[in-house]
């Protein structure tokens, strides 16, 4: 009988961004692949979609009639695993799947990053902590992302049968890739910018975490000393129109491009000069990870996510998220050094090897051996040889 693995997230595209590989791997392994999640997104790989509604709002009450959806999806298809990802399908799919494990289905949760964390507000870790830990105890296998997660676990005791960790999703660097001079200067004539402007890129959802607010402060402070910087936003959200509100009050209207939702960022970063990153939150960001692949050096905020892929002076800078100054002053300082930019880019390249889609597939790959069967190491020597 085909053995089938069901994935389950909040939403959709939450695959189709992140999980394709890995889901083309388990159909090449003769695997029927299931998906559960709110949307209407066709997936490739994909034998089975569920639409549930799930909402990111904890306590919708579209997330208990998702919960009932999903318990039966679970109970009527017989799983030898379930992979949940993000915080709500982390718990619903867990609570739905507690009488599967009872008859052999493994549980798989990988954590993008726990909202409690070092340096987060006291209400996340009296919200977040206990369900985590306690959800834990129906979880097999527990992934983390990033090492201060890891070592989060590991030292609260999380019960869950094993904790690992992965560097991230892995980022695809036969895509995203720097570009010879000449490439980069017809790209840059394209999209309309010039030889000389220093570009600043930063693709994010606009809201209170991601925090555009603190880039924008800081190119305003040095506008007169980096007259050809031009700061490039990807994406929309609630705080799109404060953003370009701000902009316009501190007279840097005409250095912001608010570029909306893309899908041309591999086409836009390698033709920057500097990646930054004002989040106060991250797990292990793409974003970063797609930058440094293409050769740029990075500026971004203090937090776990950005302090694993960026070390201080080596590929970059990682900074207080509220200190507009010191932000603004290195901003200047990597403006003005083409030397400097040119050496964080190329230690970028080389730190983000061990963050790449091979790489990341080969960590999965390991843990999802043990689990696709019981107690037979053959088999999973076996596995784990056809990806390799």
């Amino acid at each position: 009988m085909e053995k089938k693995i069901l994935f389950c997230a909040t939403v959709d595209y939450h695959f189709s961004a992140f999980h394709l590989p890995i889901m083309k791997w388990f159909k090449e392994q003769g695997w029927e692949v299931h998906v559960a999640a709110s949307g209407q997104m066709t997936l490739p790989y994909t034998d089975k979609k569920f639409d549930i509604p799930i909402k990111r709002t904890p306590f919708h009450i579209a997330n208990f009639k998702a919960y009932k959806e999903l318990k039966e999806i679970i109970n009527e298809n017989n799983y030898t695993i379930i992979h949940c990802h993000t915080p709500l399908g982390g718990v619903l799919s867990r609570l739905a799947g507690r009488k599967a494990r009872k008859s052999g289905t493994k549980v798989i949760y990988t954590a993008h990053g726990f909202h409690f964390c070092k340096g987060a507000p006291l209400l996340n870790w009296l919200i977040y902590y206990p369900i985590e830990r306690f959800l834990s105890r129906y979880t097999d296998c527990l992934i983390t992302i990033n090492s201060q997660d890891y070592q989060l676990a590991k030292k609260h005791r999380f019960p869950a049968g094993n904790i690992e960790y992965v560097n991230g999703v892995g980022v695809d660097t036969d895509h995203f890739k720097p570009l010879d001079s000449q490439t980069k200067l017809q790209q840059r004539k394209k999209y309309g910018y010039d030889k000389d402007d220093f570009l600043l890129f930063y693709a994010a959802e606009f809201n209170k975490n991601k925090n555009q607010q603190l880039l924008i402060r800081a190119l305003a402070k040095v506008k007169e000393e980096a007259p050809k910087a031009r700061l490039l936003l990807a994406g929309e959200g609630a705080l799109f129109k404060e953003c370009k509100d701000l902009a316009q009050s501190l007279g840097v209207a005409e250095q912001v491009d608010f570029l909306g939702f893309r899908k041309d960022i591999v086409q836009l970063l390698p033709i920057c000069d500097l990646a930054v990153g004002s989040s106060y939150r991250e797990g292990l960001p793409v974003n970063i990870m797609e930058a440094m692949a293409c050769g740029l050096p990075v500026l971004a905020s203090e937090n776990r996510g950005h302090s694993e892929l960026v070390k201080n002076k080596l590929n970059g800078f990682v900074q207080d998220p509220d200190d507009v100054e010191q932000f603004a002053a290195t901003l200047k300082e990597l403006y003005e050094s083409k030397k400097l930019r040119e050496t964080l880019g190329t230690n970028s390249i080389s730190l983000v090897k061990k963050f790449s889609l091979p790489r990341v597939k080969e960590q999965l790959v390991s843990i999802y051996t043990r689990y696709m069967v019981e107690d037979n190491y053959e088999t999973e020597n076996k596995h784990r040889r056809s990806y390799l």
